[in-house]
């Protein structure tokens, strides 16, 4: 394709995604599918740059300030994240001399919300939890793509495995240095090529997400809920951890999800998985476990904030305003969730969220709601699971991911145990 052509589809499709009224994500594989002609490179191109722009918005919109043409093309050069000498084929002498200008701009003395590129209601209460330095350096964190993780599926192979079939395969990928579930790539490999993936050896998942299941520790033969399972990959772990054994129930109110589960339960080898779609978190299923289920994980919906490495819309696309009517709902998920437990059962609230208004806001009320739920140090449970430094990951007696810090995507998650 030719570079002019390539970069007028690149700000086609930052056309559509900047209009922030759907995932960028979903805009892109539409786009994709329109375009079914595109190269490997050309689709990196396309994608990549659409999500440097995301991520730097508001410094890239200040610096295209001073080019002329249409905005997302002006974007679409600053931002450009394929091959450079591409790009040059791409533009006119003037174009060319303004990229350069810019470019050699000395931008430290910008002002800071060009610098962090967040939403003010965002930075505001990073900032004041973190302090200048720690706040810097996550901002900075989340304006870079994120590695690919991948979780071993031990009941089909062996992590040490799994790594040498990925170096015969010419994939350089390392052990995370957590989870002993974990394997980290950088750069985005055909996995799906591989028969270490289409056979189930691994899933695609985040450390963070990996250390979730980790914390529920759910062993053989248990009874075990995941409550808002998703497209299941916290599911699959457990299956796993439990060694195909008991009885596991992956809950979601969307069947959308749920079904998304069904190709990655096959791979798995996994037989001890019970999908369900629920119409709430007060559904009659749900009553009729009430008391039996020995372990249940709350992964509750959430602003998915700690993602932006991957989802750097998402900070456009927030509000405030659902923030409020997250915290609701996810105040009320727990509380039906934890109706399922038997005494000395153990449940695990967790978010995707930096914010503490949907973490430590909504597990300190649940507690003082619930007497006979009694806390359990994150450090203490994610020791007896074997997990690497667990100081280093706990904040508060919580788990607290910081991408800035783990190198995971932002989590949070309490730990309570039922009195016996």
């Amino acid at each position: 394709m030719h570079p002019n052509a390539l970069l007028d589809m690149t700000a086609e499709l930052l056309r559509d995604v900047l209009r922030l009224d759907s995932p960028a994500d979903a805009i892109v594989s539409a786009f994709f599918r329109k375009n079914k002609n595109l190269g490997q490179r050309e689709r990196h191109a396309l994608a990549e740059t659409t999500y440097a722009v995301l991520r730097q918005r508001p410094l890239l919109r200040h610096l295209a300030q001073s080019g002329s043409g249409p905005a997302e093309r002006r974007l679409a050069i600053l931002g450009w994240q394929g091959n450079a000498g591409f790009l040059r084929g791409a533009l006119s002498p003037a174009e060319q001399q303004w990229l350069d200008q810019v470019q050699a701009l000395d931008k430290s003395a910008l002002p800071a919300h060009l610098h962090h590129n967040l939403p003010e209601w965002l930075a505001e209460p990073l900032l004041a939890r973190l302090g200048d330095e720690q706040f810097r350096a996550l901002a900075a964190s989340m304006n870079e793509a994120a590695p690919l993780d991948l979780r071993v599926n031990t009941l089909k192979t062996k992590r040490e495995d799994a790594l040498a079939t990925l170096k015969t395969a010419g994939i350089a990928a390392e052990a995370t240095p957590y989870s002993p579930w974990g394997l980290r790539i950088q750069g985005k490999p055909a996995l799906n090529k591989l028969e270490l993936f289409t056979g189930g050896g691994v899933e695609v998942q985040d450390e963070g997400s990996q250390l979730l299941a980790l914390l529920l520790d759910a062993k053989r033969g248990e009874m075990v809920v995941d409550f808002c399972a998703g497209a299941g990959g916290k599911t699959l772990a457990l299956g796993a951890a439990m060694r195909n054994t008991g009885r596991l129930y992956a809950f979601d109110v969307s069947g959308h999800r749920l079904a998304a589960l069904k190709p990655r339960l096959a791979r798995s080898g996994l037989s001890n998985i019970y999908p369900s779609q629920i119409a709430h978190e007060r559904d009659e299923r749900i009553k009729r476990l009430a008391g039996k289920i020995d372990r249940v994980l709350v992964d509750a919906p959430c602003s998915g904030l700690g993602t932006l490495r991957r989802n750097p819309d998402l900070k456009w696309r927030q509000t405030p305003q659902a923030i409020a009517e997250l915290q609701a709902k996810q105040g009320a998920i727990l509380a039906s969730a934890a109706r399922l437990l038997k005494p000395g059962g153990r449940l695990v609230y967790a978010t995707c969220s930096l914010l503490d208004a949907e973490n430590e806001a909504i597990a300190e009320a649940f507690g003082a709601a619930h007497p006979d739920f009694v806390p359990l140090p994150a450090g203490e449970a994610l020791d007896k699971a074997h997990v690497a430094q667990a100081g280093g990951l706990v904040e508060n007696g919580y788990l607290r991911l910081w991408p800035h810090r783990h190198q995971t995507d932002g989590f949070f998650a309490a730990v309570w145990e039922r009195k016996r």
